[in-house]
């Protein structure tokens, strides 16, 4: 006879765990137990829930693979539920465990008890509480499985304290072995009548089609019939930035100059569109045609209902689509094009603004030179996202690591955390505001106690800096966003970290290369002015793009 929480354990390591993330309780005393015998599973012992989540949620949008993070019962469980959010949305396949009371006997009335799977009901693709000992295989299969199919996402076990030590003689159920369906042929020759047929036909690329594979036809289609592409902000990497065709990022949803290129279009091929994330573009009634490509058919709603569907595995039908369609003479991306390099120049006309407080655009551009090709930067969220998402060249997939699904603060720190463990010989770099580095800076420990090597960039306006931005776009009084922030260096040298502190413009590059050739973890405090967001953004932007 097995204990319960050691075929727990087993089931995971079928599964392929390499690490569980959290902050155990007592309740999850035995599994805790079971875990410490394990020889291929190893215990991240983190400072916050939220923290392990979002490393687990890294972890498996890097991997494919569904991390998986621990907490136990009550106030764990709800710690979690933000990062639980986080993956659900983002598409990033993750397995929660957290315990319970003893459900068989209660020994403590209602205390610290509510119904955590109810709760992660709307936020998860499957929770379950395992009242069962025997049926934990079969769960434990099943929430590995939906965490993994398209589209990726969270999941929840529930482990009570007296189910863990049950005896029983099941054991793992292996994983099976799954292709995705196919993309219709008719689907297809639609597809390729309406690109063919169009006079500037446009891809834009969302975070559906962030897969490797995908990557690799996208490439080969945009090679054989040179029609340019643009990305949402999840979309990133997917192809080299530095490619012909590229058209930029759509950071805003309107009123940019990547916009002024979709206005052009007259059939725009959309590629693992997601609605979760802030529409690319906004379709009419009278306006371009679109085509959805992905594994699930389009939500429909008022600046969503495509007219033509090609459902299935992205990759594959990409590459149907390549080998069917044929360059057409009538094809013009003139203007498309126009407006990238429209672009390139209004956003390089300020990189070498060497103002202190550090200019934006000058920031992103010195990070973009210090990174290398296969380097990762993290995201928190802050209005300093906008300006990631828009001027910083990604080079590969998953390199840029930011979050425009659940948009949420304090996930910058973790998320470069795990991007570190699952490629340790890759340069990491934590790019944070100083609101949402605060939210998980305790999580500066874990990095240090394990020996993480990470360079964390804090973009130190001492206050919330994107309300800010809007607060003044609304017209409102400047008010109740302020506040002070620690002495961040020394708050570095507090928990064994090396803290440095940028003092003008001439230093930053000097100090990213530092902290990117030298071992350990490493905070760089650096002061920066937003004080133009609101002119470029949302005044001179919106004029000059209008004119394309």
């Amino acid at each position: 006879m097995t204990k319960a929480s050691d075929l727990l354990v087993q089931c995971l390591e079928a599964e392929g765990v390499e690490y569980v993330f959290g902050v155990p309780g007592e309740e999850n005393l035995d599994f805790l137990d079971s875990l410490e015998r394990s020889t291929k599973i190893q215990l991240i012992l983190t400072r916050h829930e939220q923290g392990a989540g979002f490393m687990a949620a890294t972890y498996g949008r890097h991997t494919g693979k569904a991390g998986v993070c621990l907490a136990t019962l009550g106030p764990g469980a709800t710690n979690f539920v933000t990062a639980a959010a986080y993956a659900f949305l983002g598409g990033m396949p993750m397995l929660m465990i957290t315990g319970q009371k003893p459900i068989k006997k209660s020994k403590q009335g209602r205390f610290q008890i509510l119904d955590v799977v109810d709760m992660m009901q709307p936020i998860t693709k499957y929770t379950h509480q395992l009242a069962s000992a025997d049926n934990i295989p079969a769960r434990v299969r099943e929430a590995f499985r939906l965490a993994q199919e398209e589209k990726p996402g969270a999941t929840h076990l529930e482990l009570p304290e007296d189910i863990a030590h049950d005896p029983t003689d099941a054991v793992p159920f292996q994983p099976s072995y799954a292709r995705r369906p196919l993309a219709d042929a008719k689907a297809i020759l639609a597809a390729v009548r309406a690109i063919e047929g169009a006079r500037s036909p446009i891809l834009v690329i969302g975070a559906g089609a962030n897969r490797t594979m995908t990557s690799k036809m996208l490439l080969e289609i945009i090679e054989k019939t040179g029609i340019p592409f643009l990305t949402t902000q999840l979309g990133k990497g997917v192809i080299d930035e530095r490619h012909p065709k590229f058209l930029g990022c759509a950071a805003l949803s309107a009123g940019d100059f990547v916009h002024a290129a979709i206005r052009r279009a007259d059939v725009i091929v959309n590629i693992g569109h997601d609605v979760i994330e802030k529409p690319p573009f906004f379709m009419s009634q009278n306006g371009a045609q679109v085509i959805h490509m992905s594994f699930r058919s389009a939500e429909v709603d008022p600046v969503y209902f495509p007219q033509v569907e090609v459902i299935g595995d992205i990759a594959n039908a990409v590459w149907q689509l390549k080998e069917a369609i044929r360059v057409q003479p009538h094809w013009d991306f003139a203007a498309m094009l126009a407006a990238r390099a429209a672009e390139v120049a209004h956003r390089d006309s300020a990189v070498n603004d060497m103002r202190f407080p550090l200019y934006p655009q000058y920031l992103v551009s010195e990070i973009r030179k210090a990174m290398p090709d296969d380097g990762i930067i993290a995201l928190d969220n802050g209005v300093y996202k906008i300006w990631f998402a828009r001027n910083y060249t990604a080079y590969r997939p998953n390199t840029v690591l930011l979050d425009n699904a659940l948009a949420t603060m304090g996930a910058g720190l973790p998320s470069a955390m795990a991007s570190n463990m699952v490629y340790p010989d890759r340069k990491v770099m934590a790019v944070c505001g100083d609101g949402g580095f605060m939210m998980n800076s305790q999580e500066m420990e874990t990095a240090v106690r394990l020996g993480l090597n990470l360079t964390v960039l804090i973009l130190n306006d001492g206050s919330y800096g994107m309300i800010r931005w809007k607060q003044a776009n609304m017209g409102f009084k400047e008010w109740g966003l302020e506040y002070g922030n620690p002495d961040f260096v020394a708050y570095a040298k507090a928990y064994g970290a090396h803290g440095l502190r940028v003092t003008s413009a001439e230093m930053l590059p000097g100090l990213l290369a530092q902290c990117l050739a030298t071992p350990g973890v490493h905070l760089i405090d650096c002061p920066v002015d937003y004080s133009d967001n609101d002119r470029i953004l949302n005044k001179e932007i919106k004029e000059m793009s209008a004119g394309l």
